[in-house]
């Protein structure tokens, strides 16, 4: 139950829309929890966890775990436990959670956008090999995610981390999870502002912070000064902009109430100028806002982009302003969008001379081996170190002129690479029925299947063309917003048999003309077709297409018997 300081100071100046039944919103006098997730963060706050962690869960071992800390708050320590090997996509709605419990973790590793060094490199390495069976995947939310970790491992894995900088503090949970933030800030040529330093506020001051703890559901944040938006923010629920006011200069927008799942919404721009101080300060009022007004009664509707939905931008921005800012924020039009979110892959160079240099594993996986021989390299040619991206991508920062096609060519040998083709560059999946209790389906060697094949088949495509894969509906990896995204679920096959398959979403985008995908009514897609699948829709493009025209476009106007991969007589 919140005290008295989670109140807003002045409510009586602000009417706030009422929900025609209790939704659980602790500022309208709905504290009592309504349901068992709500009633396990008042019975104790999840960051307590840390220390039976510590002191008895790891010593005792894995049967000592308390349930509710074991599917609950376990989760503000980056902590969840894996699905165990056995069962199918078939029992993933079938089964109880504890049913499809391992007695392994999958823990995440946050880095809000920071640089890594040699030494957290070679520390999130050493994990990797000596606790997670070699396992390290690069997440689309800038985290290094591990698996197969055992309880009595994580002090030391924790002790490893810390020592570098690192944490897993609220990688998960009903919490800030960790922040998206340009690779590129504070060396890019063409940046409008750095954020840098706001987004370390915002961590100095929401890590570990019982104010924020207890949040109705996940809350994502995203930061960038880039102009090419290279954090996605319109799928975030707080993102702040690079913009440029006529009078004072750089600052950031404000967006908020983005998300994807399986109510997909953009985020609604505010249109505002923050400078660059006062955006911890902002942010502080959006997550306010939605822990104090956000709905708790079902899991399904605790995300702040239904609060937006009912409200609407104008009286989220009123109620910000008077009750949590207590100021009346800058006016000032949003920023023009790009054409393609950047990823920063390739060669380029710094404001400073130096270069930085994109590289991309194949769909995020990468290992303990390649991050420790990252870490050699980066020491070796005298880079500052690595960004992760928003696109399970990383970019190596700092490295000098004459030794850029040098260090490529190393990349390559550690299983990275500058120059990959648009398949393996624009491709993501999330982590799929191997490790995943959510998830129907493989993705990610699916994906990487997927990736060679069409390396063959198209190789030497001259455009983009993204494809998202996902193990379930829950879209982690972004399905709604890809060229190609494909949502996993069971499928009937040729055969009348139940097989793993996909749901297709065509056209989906974000920058200049955002959109979700075109779902085409009851057309799916076996896992074992799919190959076959994506060639035929691609091969359609690529003659139909008008000259310069984009994929997303195409799909817009296509014929729909193109879309589901069928001819179309001439």
């Amino acid at each position: 139950m919140p005290d008295l300081r989670f109140k807003p100071q002045a409510a009586q100046n602000t009417e706030i829309p009422r929900p025609k039944r209790a939704e659980g919103q602790w500022a309208l006098g709905y504290t009592e929890p309504l349901n068992k997730n709500e009633q396990s963060k008042k019975d104790d706050d999840p960051l307590n966890v840390r220390d039976r962690i510590l002191h008895t869960y790891s010593r005792r071992g894995f049967d000592s775990i308390d349930p509710a800390d074991l599917r609950g708050r376990f989760r503000w320590m980056g902590l969840y436990t894996q699905r165990a090997p056995g069962f199918d996509g078939g029992k993933t709605a079938q089964l109880e959670e504890e049913e499809l419990d391992d007695r392994f973790f999958m823990m995440r590793v946050r880095t809000d956008g920071a640089i890594l060094d040699g030494p957290a490199l070679r520390a999130l390495g050493e994990v990797s090999t000596a606790y997670a069976r070699n396992t390290a995947d690069i997440t689309d939310r800038n985290n290094i995610q591990y698996h197969w970790i055992e309880i009595e491992s994580v002090p030391a894995i924790w002790e490893r981390l810390e020592g570098v900088g690192l944490t897993t503090l609220e990688a998960c949970g009903d919490s800030p999870r960790p922040f998206l933030g340009s690779p590129v800030a504070g060396i890019a040529k063409d940046e409008i502002i750095d954020g840098s330093e706001a987004l370390g506020e915002i961590k100095r001051r929401i890590l570990g912070n019982p104010d924020y703890s207890n949040l109705p559901r996940k809350f994502k944040t995203a930061l960038t000064g880039h102009p090419s938006h290279d954090v996605a923010p319109e799928v975030n629920d707080v993102s702040f902009v690079g913009t440029v006011h006529p009078e004072h200069g750089p600052g950031f927008d404000l967006w908020v109430g983005g998300g994807l799942s399986t109510n997909p919404m953009l985020a609604h721009k505010l249109g505002v100028w923050i400078p660059v101080e006062e955006v911890a300060d902002a942010w502080e009022g959006v997550a306010g806002i939605f822990r104090d007004y956000g709905y708790r009664r079902l899991r399904s509707k605790a995300r702040l982009k239904f609060l937006l939905a009912d409200w609407g931008k104008d009286k989220f921005r009123e109620v910000l302003e008077n009750e949590y800012l207590h100021r009346q924020l800058v006016d000032n039009p949003s920023p023009e969008a790009p054409v393609q979110q950047g990823d920063h892959i390739g060669i380029h160079e710094q404001k400073d001379g130096r270069f930085y240099v994109g590289a991309a594993p194949v769909v995020g996986r990468i290992d303990g081996t390649t991050l420790s021989g990252l870490a050699d390299l980066v020491e070796s040619y005298g880079a500052r170190g690595a960004r992760l991206t928003a696109y399970q991508k990383l970019v190596v920062i700092g490295v000098a002129a004459e030794d850029t096609e040098a260090f490529a060519d190393d990349l390559e040998k550690i299983g990275l690479t500058a120059r990959p083709s648009n398949w393996r560059r624009s491709t993501m999946a999330c982590t799929g029925i191997e490790f995943c209790k959510l998830a129907i389906v493989d993705t990610k060697e699916r994906a990487r299947r997927l990736v060679t094949e069409l390396e063959k088949r198209f190789p030497d495509l001259d455009t983009d063309i993204s494809v998202n894969v996902n193990g379930c509906p829950n879209a982690c990896a972004r399905t709604q917003v890809a060229d190609i995204g494909l949502k996993g679920q069971l499928v009937m096959d040729d055969n009348g048999q139940q097989v793993e398959g996909f749901q297709v979403h065509l056209g989906g985008a974000l920058g200049l003309n955002p959109a979700m995908g075109r779902k085409l009514r009851a057309h799916k897609v076996t896992s074992a077709g799919l190959d076959d699948y994506v060639t035929a829709v691609v091969s359609a493009y690529l003659s139909d297409r008008t000259d310069g025209e984009r994929f997303a476009a195409w799909v817009a106007r296509a014929d729909e018997a193109l879309l589901r991969g069928e001819p179309v007589a001439v």
